[in-house]
């Protein structure tokens, strides 16, 4: 297989650039000469969502209002990894700790993928933590009314394909979580 080569940038304006994001318009040419002006692309800090799972076997979840969608979303625990976050790891129990007040006696990064690899520049990282329970105070940011809630994993799993999760950059991360420790299968069956 050979690989694409990458497109030369031949100049790159911000459009807009503030603590939540930065927006760059390219002028590209891509590997066949064509020019492609403006080729937006957006530069966020990478997230990080964390699949939380209590001793009980329920995964620690949070619901709030989320504005670009309109409606009220049930989702892992996540966020931005601050600048002083020195890993994944420590802006997940960060996040995990804000967001529920929960916290886990150990952290495992799953996954590292692009949200979104034809614009996106950031990554989004799953990180697991098992036996997570409640360790403290919650730390709310303004723009977070969160309610934390305790589903069963199978209960959830089994709402997943009737929409009971809107984030879809969730499902990705909790299926790997769940098949790194052995809970989900993702081989293909005979047809």
């Amino acid at each position: 297989m050979s690989e694409t080569p990458p497109w030369q940038v031949l100049s790159s304006r911000t459009v807009v650039r503030d603590r939540w994001i930065d927006v760059t318009a390219d002028a590209c040419r891509d590997a066949r000469g064509n020019i492609l002006d403006p080729f937006y692309t957006f530069n966020y800090p990478d997230w990080v969502h964390v699949v939380a799972i209590t001793p009980a076997d329920e995964l620690v979840m949070v619901r709030q209002y989320r504005h670009g969608a309109r409606a009220s979303s049930l989702e892992l625990p996540a966020g931005r990894m601050d600048p002083s976050d020195t890993s994944p790891l420590e802006g997940a129990a960060r996040e995990l700790r804000e967001e529920t007040g929960y916290a886990a006696p150990a952290l495992r990064l799953i996954s590292s993928l692009s949200p979104n690899t034809v614009t996106h520049r950031n990554r989004v990282h799953t990180v697991l933590a098992l036996d997570a329970v409640p360790a403290g105070p919650t730390a709310h940011e303004a723009g977070e009314d969160i309610t934390v809630e305790l589903w069963p994993l199978e209960r959830l799993l089994a709402g997943i394909p009737q929409g009971l999760m809107l984030q879809a950059l969730d499902l990705p991360g909790l299926f790997l979580a769940l098949h790194a420790i052995g809970r989900l299968s993702l081989e293909l069956r005979p047809r």
